[in-house]
């Protein structure tokens, strides 16, 4: 199978790269034409942002580009090196760090969080599994009245989460839009001594050879750069409405609770200070070619240029079946399994995961394919069409990984800052 892929490579009739035009950089196959001429159409102006798009079929790029602008004022352009916070995609990541040391046997999915994290057996956890905790079932999905500060401390967060007890949808499928990050960090860090934001950069980063995964603010002296949010900047809040709509959301709402914390807003505007903290649910600072390698790799059974990333064996158990019980926080069967989601009704085959403003990471092992899109625009007058563009960006890319995987196709490489 490999060396009919590998003949496929090497003697197909399109060795002339793509002519991207409609202002979109980077370098495709010809046969992802109209997948990229779609991506184009999404950033028309340089008040909306910008994004990037990256596929790869059978472990290799076939789709590296990028449009529009990075900053507010559409002064910078999106770049190679350009990343953007993907909110809740980083999930994604976070679960593949806990992968890579389940595959080393320094976690069991089937043990309880607390034969690690010792802290975690506190009221009435300790027996709660690895498995349980990934799956969104542990019941901790509320922030509890978390402050702006406590939320700003993963250490505090990790030990509030160790000292909980669960709620009352413990054992049911409830999103954990933000105590997810923190849970799994807890873990990590017990098993490693180390914070989610060195693992990012040690068990992604490193062995991906990309400098494309951060945590939070890339350090100046890295040659990735975070775009800056594109969303209203002047909301700002009228007391008296906020405290209502508080005090309604709380009560009625499991999503609201499970993420929202006094300032969320204005953590995000400005200079955004949330990329300063560590929110392994949602601060997460990817390119789109790093988080397309990282799922290419999970496609592609494990392995990317020659690279033994995950096993063929824990690839194959990320596969596996899926509850499809409709969540208990945002309503719709999310098809939880190991840190990653699927969707309903089979409208994007496979799995990953999305984040808030539509940035997403996907895998389709099936058919060794994976995309990504990372994108700046959070709360604009196109934010509603964007998920539904990237749909059927989605089956546009499927029915041009057919055509290529039949007709030979020529990968795009070099793209981007290595490691560093």
């Amino acid at each position: 199978m490999m060396a009919d892929i590998a003949s496929r490579r090497r003697h197909t009739a399109f060795d002339d790269a793509l002519d991207l035009g409609h202002g979109v950089s980077g370098a495709a196959d010809s046969h992802f034409g109209c997948a990229v001429r779609a991506f184009s159409t999404m950033f028309p102006g340089g008040r909306l942002g910008g994004g990037a798009l990256a596929v790869y079929l059978d472990g290799e790029p076939v789709v590296d580009v990028w449009k529009g602008w990075a900053d507010r004022d559409g002064r910078v352009r999106w770049s190679a090196d350009t990343a953007g916070m993907v909110f809740s995609a980083t999930k994604g990541m976070t679960a593949t760090v806990i992968h890579r040391l389940a595959d080393r046997a320094l976690i069991d999915y089937d043990a309880p969080v607390a034969d690690y994290w010792h802290a975690f057996a506190a009221n009435g956890k300790a027996e709660l599994t690895v498995r349980e905790v990934m799956s969104h079932t542990a019941g901790l999905s509320g922030l509890r009245g978390a402050s702006h500060a406590n939320v700003f401390d993963h250490i505090e967060m990790e030990e509030r989460l160790a000292a909980a007890s669960p709620g009352r949808l413990f054992g049911q499928p409830a999103y954990h839009a933000l105590t997810f990050g923190w849970l799994m960090s807890g873990l990590a860090r017990a098993v490693t001594g180390k914070d989610m934001r060195i693992l990012f950069r040690e068990e992604l980063a490193e062995p991906l050879n990309t400098d494309g995964f951060h945590l939070g603010r890339p350090p100046a002296e890295s040659p990735t750069r975070a775009a800056e949010i594109i969303m209203p900047q002047r909301i700002a809040p009228i007391p008296i409405v906020a405290g209502v709509v508080r005090r309604v959301a709380h009560q009625f709402s499991g999503a609201y609770r499970s993420m929202y914390f006094p300032g969320l807003i204005a953590a995000i505007q400005g200079d955004n200070a949330m990329l300063d903290a560590q929110l392994p649910a949602a601060n997460g600072v990817v390119t789109a070619r790093a988080l397309a390698r990282m799922y290419g790799a999970i496609a592609n059974g494990g392995e990317i240029d020659g690279t033994r990333f995950l096993s063929r064996r824990l690839v194959a158990s990320l596969v596996g079946e899926r509850d499809l019980q409709r969540d208990r926080n945002i309503f719709i069967p999310m098809g939880y399994h190991l840190g990653y989601h699927a969707l309903p009704i089979g409208i994007m085959p496979g799995f990953g995961h999305i984040g808030l403003g539509s940035s997403f990471g996907w895998s389709h092992p099936e058919m060794g394919l994976a995309i990504s899109v990372v994108v700046n625009r959070l709360v604009t007058p196109l934010t509603l069409t964007d998920f539904g563009g990237f749909l059927g960006l989605y089956a546009l890319i499927r029915q041009a990984a057919a055509r290529a995987r039949e007709r030979g196709y020529r990968p795009v490489h070099g793209l981007g800052a290595p490691y560093s």
